[in-house]
């Protein structure tokens, strides 16, 4: 058996799916300059259906801003202002 080295193309690799869409922060895109752990409602931009707050990777944030936005939202959940999980019954 002979090994092709002229066909490297694998449709499930990830260096092979184009190019990216740039994620624009949600900071940009509503004109936040800062975000405080008393903004409930900005906070909630953050956090998923179960309750964990979304990576970077989905928010598009910088490290910067990601460490703020956790750091917010633990303030807010340890001041009862945000629950731990989500609000969603299980039926």
């Amino acid at each position: 058996m002979a090994y092709n080295k002229g066909n490297n193309y694998n449709r499930n690799n990830r260096y092979n799916r184009g190019p990216r869409r740039p994620r624009i922060p949600e900071f940009v895109l509503q004109n936040i300059s800062a975000i405080d752990y008393k903004q409930v409602e900005k906070l909630l931009w953050f956090i998923d259906e179960q309750g964990a707050i979304r990576p970077r990777r989905q928010t598009g944030l910088t490290a910067k801003q990601q460490r703020r936005v956790t750091q917010a939202i633990k303030r807010a959940r340890t001041l009862a202002l945000l629950s731990h999980v989500s609000n969603k019954h299980v039926e």
